[in-house]
């Protein structure tokens, strides 16, 4: 009898809250690539919205992400153009191609587009769907450290028994590094079903328990015409069915029972990341401090404050010795360029296309310039004059004191999302035009350009920081060369690829060596030479798989560095042995920033920084 009663209350839940679901059609929607090389993306998805338009039964449209290619913001307006001539609502979120090079730092989407995020309620269902990345750097997927709290607070908002469709880019699984972290947010709540883009194939799937749909491409790739899906919601199931573009609609590929999940009663041990490793090498850890919003920047530090923006566009200062905030500045847009601080000065740039600069003690504004697009490169200081580049394709030379301009350089057709480097007279810096510029510092004249011959935009040396030693330019870029380049001429002296080495790089304190990191397991390290140069040694440092741009730093015979899954490594150089690991969390850490022989700071994309001393 007892049984009988806990039976029937469920099943009065379910059809409780079921019969709040009144049957309607929307239509789902996914990698578009506008502005991909082929040039039939457009074409593909105007196809597809005169498709839809001529429906009468769809309610809605809903887009998964990878919008664009590259994430231009011609790319982006384009789109929005397209997308303009749908006749009925839409609900739009960008993916990893659409934030990975954004010139932008995704900040035209969100003015183009209204949000990065949505959430509304149709006929008894409620969706939610965020933005994922990474942010301007070469990663595993990630959903922001604001989307993860955003997510927590709207889903707090919600009965338990509501039932939700959530919506992102990536499958929730490890293909995110912080997919646990969406998934136990999502978990507390009635999640019928997750939709999701990035692999190009209608897919089942399953997130620990939640049902889940992989939406093909709307790109035709080897056929004749592109597709998408239309999702039939009845009262008590989602039916999928792909969409011929224009000719037809296929039978039901996919279907859903829509139930009440209970998650909180699942028993199964799911994959979590491990931190075993620190027990290995018991490091002491001075502080650690947690933002809001991802860092994909080094933190600056004076060793009396660290200084470092995030995503949403906040500037933070904190006590170098005990990691308690001291001051913060808000910006309009996100940050994603690495500070300098000299003469108690922060300089910063902001994607709401301003460079800062702020007094170090106090946070308060000295003077601020304001470029004409976005300001994602980092700072570089030499004799009171501050160098930076922006994604207006132009490169500055600023005063440090009043923030004048002093000359800048318009021979660009990309942005600049790294730091330069001084030689002599030279600075150097890469571009997301496939180019290496050298400039004369004192008047920013092109002295040369150099670029590896490949048409590939997204080849070009843009994300390392390139290293120099006896007039030798060196570079890694992703077609996985290193490069040595005469400093005077910008000729190419010999490129090898022997190691794969992507886009980091670092040299050694005496400059005998430049360091490259592989996308598998191994650093290695070649002879610096006029002449062409195999790996002097190599070792295998057991990463895994690896493509992040974390440069590589040598203080006193240690090679620092970190990887995509939260750790810093330390390598004694000399035996090539592993000093020591450390991870932080499980999302990428940024180039480190070696104070001293005894302390290193490390910041994270998912928002932690660090203090690690005593090694």
């Amino acid at each position: 009898m007892k049984y009988f009663l806990l039976s029937y209350l469920f099943l009065q839940l379910f059809l409780f809250s079921n019969a709040q679901i009144k049957p309607f059609k929307f239509a789902f929607i996914s990698d578009t690539h506008i502005g991909a090389p082929n040039g039939g993306s457009e074409e593909d998805l105007r196809r597809t919205i005169r498709d839809i338009n001529q429906m009468k039964d769809i309610a809605f449209v809903v887009i998964t992400g990878d919008i664009t290619e590259l994430g231009k913001d011609s790319e982006i307006a384009l789109a929005k153009k397209i997308l303009d001539s749908l006749q009925i609502p839409m609900y739009i979120i960008p993916g990893n191609h659409d934030s990975g090079w954004s010139e932008s730092g995704a900040a035209t989407f969100n003015e183009i587009f209204g949000s990065d995020k949505f959430t509304f309620s149709y006929n008894g269902i409620r969706f939610l769907g965020c933005a994922s990345g990474p942010y301007l750097r070469m990663s595993d997927g990630h959903i922001p450290r604001d989307a993860i709290n955003w997510m927590n607070t709207e889903l707090t908002k919600l009965d338990t028994q509501q039932p939700i469709i959530f919506l992102n880019h990536y499958p929730i699984d490890n293909s995110l590094d912080n997919w646990y972290d969406a998934t136990n947010v999502l978990k507390t709540r009635n999640v019928i079903t997750i939709l999701c883009g990035h692999g190009h194939n209608n897919h089942a799937m399953n997130f620990e328990g939640i049902p889940a749909t992989m939406g093909r491409s709307n790109l035709r790739a080897k056929a004749a015409i592109g597709g998408y899906n239309i999702v039939e919601v009845t009262a008590d199931s989602l039916l999928f069915s792909e969409r011929k573009t224009g000719i037809k609609t296929l039978p039901v590929w996919r279907k859903i029972k829509i139930e009440n999940h209970h998650f909180n009663k699942d028993s199964i041990k799911y994959e979590r990341p491990s931190y075993a490793i620190n027990d290995s090498f018991p490091l002491k850890v001075k502080w650690r401090y947690t933002s809001d919003a991802n860092i994909v920047s080094t933190p600056a530090s004076n060793k009396q404050i660290v200084v470092f923006g995030n995503s949403n566009g906040l500037i933070q200062a904190i006590n170098y010795n005990n990691g308690n905030k001291i001051w913060s500045y808000t910006t309009k847009g996100g940050i994603y360029s690495s500070p300098a601080i000299q003469n108690n000065k922060v300089i910063i740039g902001s994607s709401d296309k301003q460079v800062y600069c702020l007094n170090s003690n106090t946070g308060k504004l000295i003077w601020k310039f304001a470029a004409n697009a976005a300001v994602l490169g980092a700072p570089l200081i030499e004799n009171n004059i501050v160098y930076i580049g922006a994604s207006d394709h132009h490169f500055y030379a600023l005063n440090i004191n009043d923030g004048k301009l002093v000359w800048s350089f318009d021979g660009l057709n990309g942005p600049i999302m790294s730091l330069p480097v001084i030689y002599q007279e030279k600075i150097i810096f890469g571009a997301w035009d496939n180019h290496l510029y050298a400039l004369n510092k004192n008047n920013g004249n092109l002295i040369w350009k150099w670029n590896n011959g490949s048409p590939i935009i997204n080849y070009s040396p843009a994300s390392c920081i390139p290293v120099i030693k006896d007039s030798i330019v060196y570079i890694v870029a992703p077609d996985r060369y290193l490069t040595a380049i005469n400093i005077h001429s910008g000729k190419a002296l010999w490129r090898n690829n022997e190691s794969s080495v992507r886009e980091s790089i670092g040299i050694s304190a005496n400059g005998n060596y430049v360091y490259g990191k592989t996308m598998n397991d191994t650093i290695v390290a070649f002879t610096t030479s006029a002449t062409f140069q195999k790996s002097a040694w190599k070792m295998n440092a057991g990463f895994g798989y690896e493509h992040v741009p974390s440069m590589l730093i040598e203080k006193n015979g240690i090679l620092f560095f970190g990887t995509k899954n939260g750790r810093v490594y330390a390598i004694n150089a000399a035996n090539q042995s592993i000093h020591w690991i450390h991870k932080i969390d499980n999302s990428m850490v940024n180039t480190v920033n070696v104070v001293d022989k005894n302390h290193l700071i490390a910041a994270t994309m998912d928002g932690k920084v660090e203090l690690i001393e005593g090694f």
